[in-house]
């Protein structure tokens, strides 16, 4: 395979036509330069938003240098991929019910790192079986890659002041995956902003997580707590958690562009488990063998029972708190009880901060 005798603006197109065919809902291809972006990470790195996410910074300008991380890249293929679970219960109905658990929308099916992965790497089949062997790597989520941001470059969309890529046609509601290649493909145009004057994303923060429009500090989010920090929730965080036990999507369930999105027709993701519509008390009871079960080929399985615990026991104090009597009260404290000697110090700690809450009431 040579340039001299390769169409690739013709390459390009059949690439956004073998997408459309994998299940993609958009394909778009960018270049390498993210030194706008790279100023910027370093700034929210020295801030420490980070949090434990130490892996943001251990590669170093790798990062934001897609060349670096793999010698000879030239352009990058993102894709879309949308997730929304068909039938899933409202999720406005479970917040508002504290004895119910609120996962987030994305961890409903199967872990979408493997389905991405898949795809990604049957677009690359299909372009090697047109043009011959060629350098690419793919990623979803798995490496020191600045998704977002090569997304919009891509054209798929823009960032939206709660950091996540919004388009006009579904919202948020997406998976993004890249494939780094060697392809000198022709690039897409980026497309215009429309947040406006909007900051409903920042104003339902539970946790006031987006400090300002693009600035988010992960050691207050919900999504960060629940599933990529290892330790102890700090104290002053967990009222605010609600029944929130991996993830949160407030920011994009009032998100108006969100008015716009439709269910996926990726069976993958379909609600499994009955996640969409589960007790507490039903999910705080699983053993880990349970879990690990229940959860096998799940994104959330990757957060351990450990922590899944340690959550579950944060949103029943917030349930104690809310409880209207003590009949109510009651089969929460005699399963918070039945946790009070876990193997765990983690554990432990929550579910005595979680019984505490009882007191509220007096």
């Amino acid at each position: 395979m040579t340039s001299t005798i390769l169409d690739f603006s013709q390459l390009a197109s059949e690439i956004r036509v073998w997408g459309r065919e994998l299940g993609f809902q958009e394909v778009g291809i960018s270049d390498t330069d993210l030194s706008r972006e790279e100023m910027f990470l370093q700034q929210w790195l020295d801030s420490g938003y980070q949090g434990d996410m130490d892996y943001m910074a251990r590669h170093g300008t790798a990062r934001t240098r897609p060349d670096e991380l793999v010698p000879g890249t030239v352009r990058v293929i993102s894709v879309r991929l949308n997730y929304l679970p068909v039938a899933a219960r409202d999720s406005w109905e479970t917040l508002d019910e504290p004895d119910a658990a609120f996962i987030s929308r994305y961890a409903m099916g199967r872990d979408y790192h493997k389905v991405l992965r898949g795809k990604l790497q049957a677009l690359a089949t299909r372009v090697e079986q047109r043009i011959g062997k060629f350098a690419y790597r793919v990623f979803t989520d798995s490496a020191p890659v600045m998704e977002v941001s090569l997304a919009r470059k891509a054209g798929l969309g823009w960032r939206g002041k709660h950091t996540l890529l919004l388009t006009r046609e579904t919202g948020s509601w997406f998976f993004l995956g890249e494939l780094y290649t060697d392809l000198p493909l022709p690039i897409d145009d980026l497309v215009t902003e429309h947040c406006g004057t909007c900051t409903k994303c920042i104003d339902i923060c539970p946790t006031r997580a987006i400090l300002a429009p693009y600035t988010l500090d992960a050691r207050r989010c919900i999504s960060y707590l629940t599933i990529e920090h290892k330790g102890s929730i700090p104290v002053e965080l967990r009222s605010l958690m609600g029944n929130r036990i991996y993830g949160c999507d407030d920011c994009q369930l009032i998100c108006p562009w969100n008015k716009f999105a439709s269910a996926t027709a990726e069976k993958d993701f379909a609600v499994r488990n009955g996640l969409d519509d589960v007790s507490l008390l039903a999910l705080f009871q699983w053993t880990e063998v349970e879990f690990n079960q229940r959860l096998e080929g799940s994104a959330i399985r990757r957060i351990g029972h450990e922590r899944w615990l340690r959550n579950i026991a944060v949103a029943l104090g917030n349930a104690l708190r809310s409880a209207r009597d003590f009949e109510a009260r009651a089969p929460i404290i005699a399963a918070l009880n039945m946790q009070n000697a876990h193997a765990s110090e983690l554990v432990r700690e929550h579910v005595a901060w979680a019984l505490e809450q009882a007191h509220s009431h007096e």
